[in-house]
């Protein structure tokens, strides 16, 4: 899930307005340090002089973009001039949601802000005396503070004053999620069925303190969860963080990391810890929400959220990451994010269709388009959404032809940086499964990986692990289409003029390229080529083969059904195709996976080395002898 477009965003969460004289430095003082401690992001007035009688652009500013309005009315508030205009403009800008002005009355009785009594009155009278002063702008404010006065607030009298300022905070976090759901949740695509999973391994009711982990592959939209469950719950608990962890972090950072969190939850500036200990002193005894985004290092965990007795009872701890063996060695529970359902996707992409002008036909095919390419990946939905609607149709059906061969550059950078993150070994083997071993079996990839002379069982889990490829329930090796095509691009950019310089080959019109220019060289490791693309005769030569002397695997296969009764022939036209030289021979002693489908030859190359040999599989070949004499097989 991800947003599909951007709502109208407001800048704060809510604009003060006091009287400076009266609590600006007891009861406002106190109100602000607690709205900040839970996150509340608040519009405050530093400015202690009096401005005069028309209130700044500055501050219509802020009044018209917060979400809600708190008025502490106390007993000089209707004296200040500034004052009572901002409470004009705050009715004003929210006549159509009164719901969003809290009026507390602060040592004062709500029946004379109503009815213009005791000091209110006076003020009143003082401003109307004023001969500079308009009547009618008296009446306004009148008129605005018996609005204000009806409505739902607080009355401060007789009441406990720290209890009394945690009521209200309560209150304002419960609206602002309530408005935060109805603002944005019609924004999120696939959010609630998402988030009620996640709930319930949060079981929030409890008292004992969890570790949750998010997980899944780049721009699945774990962030977008995170934040959206941070949002929803944040107000059950005495402080919160919502830490995000920069891609190139370094271990050296962590200090500064664990400072900064620190500073988050206690509302500390220019915080100052020596060790991990300290997170565990300062909070131990209190209940927090801690949101710990794109951790990518073990350390991290270690450092920041050691063990659940750092925290005080009821408290949670969230954390995403692309990389499920983090969440596993430290004990956490996750949950994996899935990919958007088709229906998903279109919603989604409805969405953003509606900032642009396109016709009902042109909305269907292009949305068929970008689903099929994205396969339920949010990142590639709005990155895609975002780019091809704001294109004509002869754009845009001209973009979707060049994603076949160039990915788009702001998805394939998000997808990248778990590849980043593996070592050289890990890399091929994710590289080999990439160009040639998706959908194969897994344990079959395994052996000729081994072969290879790769720990293929590690390697292939830690692939699992940070969400690169999966296992299906038939043992197949599985990838997503836009990560696959990530791998393939890496090894395209390895010499993207001259295809005799990458590793890996599996396109036909390069392979042809290489083996009719014969030039093949020691960079390439792998060749798949597809015999049903084959349209002009290919030779085999050793010149063309000479310069491959890495050359590892290499399968010649036919991806097209064919029928037994059309086999034969089949084979006879493309064996027509594939033309070998006099003498032609493997130039590599490392071949390790030698699949040739109607190899037309009776036997292999008379030099031909298998020791290093795991598999040699040719159906459907005209072989009568692999070869003459004894050939040794480690």
């Amino acid at each position: 899930m991800a947003a599909a477009f951007s709502s109208s965003q407001k800048s704060y969460d809510v604009f003060l307005s006091f009287r400076g004289d009266d609590t600006r430095n007891n009861f406002t003082a106190h109100l602000l340090q607690e709205l900040r401690t839970k996150g509340i992001n608040t519009f405050f007035d530093e400015d202690k002089l009096e401005k005069g009688r028309v209130i700044s652009p500055a501050l219509i500013t802020a009044i018209e973009n917060s979400m809600f309005s708190i008025i502490v009315l106390s007993e000089n508030y209707a004296s200040s001039r500034w004052c009572l205009e901002e409470m004009v403009k705050i009715l004003e800008c929210n006549r159509s949601k009164e719901e969003r002005v809290l009026p507390i009355f602060y040592n004062v009785d709500p029946s004379d802000v109503r009815n213009h009594m005791g000091k209110f009155g006076e003020a009143l009278a003082k401003h109307e005396e004023n001969l500079e002063e308009n009547g009618e702008r008296v009446k306004i404010w009148r008129d605005a503070l018996t609005e204000v006065a009806n409505l739902s607030g607080w009355d401060s009298r007789n009441k406990n004053e720290p209890l009394l300022i945690k009521e209200i905070v309560i209150k304002l976090l419960k609206k602002l999620l309530n408005t935060w759901t109805s603002d944005t949740e019609e924004n999120l695509v696939g959010i609630q069925s998402r988030i009620q999973k996640l709930r319930m391994l949060l079981c929030l009711q409890s008292d004992d303190v969890r570790m949750v982990g998010i997980c899944g592959m780049g721009g699945i939209g774990k962030t977008t969860l995170a934040r959206a469950i941070y949002s929803q719950v944040s107000n059950q608990f005495e402080a919160c963080s919502f830490l995000e962890i920069a891609n190139d972090f370094k271990e050296q950072d962590l200090t500064s990391l664990a400072e900064k969190l620190l500073s988050q939850l206690l509302q500390e500036e220019n915080l100052k810890i020596k060790g991990s200990t300290s997170i565990k002193a300062r909070l131990h005894s209190r209940k927090v929400l801690v949101v710990l985004d794109n951790v990518n290092n073990l350390t991290i965990l270690e450092h920041l959220a050691g063990n659940q007795d750092w925290f005080g009872q009821g408290s949670r701890i969230i954390v995403t990451t692309r990389d499920q063996r983090l969440l596993i060695q430290h004990k956490v529970d996750y949950y994996e994010v899935a990919e958007f359902n088709g229906d998903e996707a279109f919603e989604f992409l409805k969405h953003h269709s509606l900032k642009y002008e396109l016709l009902e036909n042109d909305l269907q095919e292009l949305s068929r388009e970008i689903i099929f390419y994205a396969k339920g990946l949010p990142l590639a939905l709005r990155v895609l959404g975002s780019l091809l609607f704001g294109m004509n149709k002869d754009e845009w059906r001209d973009y979707l032809v060049k994603l076949k061969s160039t990915p788009n550059i702001e998805i394939q950078e998000v997808l990248r940086l778990s590849y980043d993150r593996l070592d050289d070994e890990e890399k091929n083997i994710f590289l080999d499964i990439a160009c040639f071993f998706k959908g194969e079996d897994k344990d079959h990839v395994v052996e000729i990986l081994k072969g290879c002379g790769f720990s293929a069982k590690c390697g292939i889990k830690t692939l699992i692990n940070k969400s690169l490829i999966t296992i299906n329930f038939a043992n197949k090796l599985e990838m997503h289409d836009l990560i696959q095509e990530m791998g393939k691009g890496i090894v395209r950019q390895e010499c993207p003029k001259e295809p005799e310089r990458r590793s890996r080959l599996w396109e036909h019109e390069d392979i042809f390229d290489v083996l009719k220019r014969n030039m093949g060289s020691e960079k390439i490791e792998g060749i798949f080529l597809n015999l049903s693309h084959l349209e002009d005769t290919l030779d085999f030569t050793i010149e063309a083969f000479a310069g491959m002397k890495k050359l590892r695997l290499l399968k010649v296969y036919n991806s097209k059904s064919i029928s037994r009764d059309f086999r034969d022939t089949f084979n006879n036209k493309v064996n027509c195709r594939v033309r070998f030289a006099h003498e032609f021979k493997f130039c590599s002693n490392d071949l390790r996976y030698l699949y040739w489908h109607g190899y037309s030859l009776k036997s292999l190359p008379k030099d031909f080395s298998p020791k290093h040999l795991v598999e040699l599989s040719m159906p459907y070949s005209h072989i009568k002898k692999l070869w003459k004499g004894i050939k040794v097989l480690l």
